[in-house]
């Protein structure tokens, strides 16, 4: 079923870490909104009438938008697309935004699940990313979000950060755990060009990542998980049985989506395409267009657009489903051309002889355990090239 993504390009300030588009000020908040709702109302008429199974609030920050603001937003897009009544909405937000009348709040608008960017749990870790919140604001929220009765809830971790020793690690994980979080998405820190901690890493003002170590804690994070009733359903994910994303979960398998704002990507089955990541120039091109045609015609201007070859299809049914609980199913490539399976199997010949890739009786195609570590390389050597 399709999903709506919604990208607010606000921060309070920015992490060291982030590579994603946003801004840390406010100045054209209200002409981006305005902008946005004209998208948001244009594009409309390019969707079909299937009813939304999931609309996802991400950035930057959504959780910096005023209840009006937010409200808005949402009585728009009830009022312009089918949604079904059980629809996962997912807000993204930061502890330091949470606090409990802004939660009491937000339990009043359709927001049923909370993405929460809290990293860690310790001060070292958050004063090396530059995030806003501190350790106290990070429990305090977690606390907050629960009492105020949100039960769907994720939360954001980093790991292999130099300051992040094994066993703030596990602390970190443990308090997840017996706070009864149901989801937790856990990511490698990563060293991004062009931003502050690359910087500082090439100034040698900072530790570059150490690869052992982080391997070392995500070994120990798969392992703990399991053990805990977690369900490894994608490579950075864990989750309670039953507790996925639906909204990530429908990217992973290939399925429709319609991405709004500036550096928003999109999706209806063969055409992508993404919005540009500039905010004056994202206002600018939306004040030129009236109608869907407009739009369309604002291709390089507003976004860029393109279809996908057989080639794309396989490459990204092999990355997305190799990431994944259910693996790459070969009947899937089948799908997109004979000549792929041939491809598919051939390249896959020596991950299955060394076990770092495993086939199933229906012929689905998994990472191991160890093939886990080495995921970006596996997906890479069985790309067509």
């Amino acid at each position: 079923m399709p999903g709506l993504y919604i990208h607010i390009p606000f921060c309070k300030q920015a992490c060291h870490y982030c590579n994603f588009h946003f801004s840390t000020s406010l100045r054209l908040k209200s002409e981006l909104l305005a902008a946005l709702h004209k998208e948001l109302s244009l594009r409309r008429e390019q969707w079909p009438d299937t009813p939304l199974s999931t609309i996802y609030l991400g950035g930057g920050t959504p959780s910096l938008l005023s209840y009006d603001e937010l409200m808005a937003l949402f009585d728009h897009i009830y009022s312009l697309f089918p949604v079904e009544a059980a629809a996962e909405i997912t807000l993204e937000a930061n502890p330091d935004d949470l606090t409990a009348q802004h939660l009491d709040l937000l339990r009043r608008s359709p927001v049923n699940r909370l993405s929460i960017g809290i990293q860690s749990f310790a001060e070292v870790d958050l004063r090396l990313m530059n995030r806003a919140h501190s350790a106290d604001e990070a429990y305090q929220c977690l606390e907050n979000a629960l009492a105020t009765g949100f039960e769907d809830i994720t939360v954001d971790l980093i790991y292999g950060a130099p300051s992040t020793t094994d066993a703030q690690w596990q602390k970190n994980v443990q308090t997840l755990v017996d706070l009864q979080v149901p989801h937790l998405s856990c990511y490698c820190l990563t060293v991004e060009p062009n931003t502050a901690l690359h910087h500082f890493v090439k100034a040698g003002k900072a530790q570059p990542v150490d690869e052992n170590q982080a391997s070392r804690q995500f070994e120990w994070l798969m392992s703990a998980m399991e053990a805990q009733g977690y369900e490894h359903y994608e490579i950075s994910n864990f989750a309670k049985p039953g507790r996925y994303s639906k909204h990530n979960t429908s990217y992973w398998q290939g399925e429709t989506y319609l991405g709004l704002g500036p550096a928003a990507h999109s999706f209806d089955g063969k055409q992508r395409w993404w919005n540009i990541s500039n905010n004056p120039k994202y206002i600018k091109a939306l004040s030129e267009a009236h109608t869907l045609a407009d739009l369309l015609a604002l291709s390089g201007q507003l976004f860029e657009a393109e279809t996908l070859s057989p080639a794309q299809r396989y490459n990204e049914c092999v990355m997305t489903g190799l990431r994944t609980m259910w693996g790459c199913r070969l009947a899937d490539i089948a799908a997109i051309g004979a000549e792929f399976v041939v491809y598919f199997l051939k390249g896959a010949l020596p991950f299955l002889e060394e076990g770092t890739l495993v086939r199933t009786p229906d012929d689905a195609f998994l990472l191991s355990r160890q093939g886990k570590l080495l995921a970006d390389h596996i997906a890479s050597e069985l790309f067509y090239v």
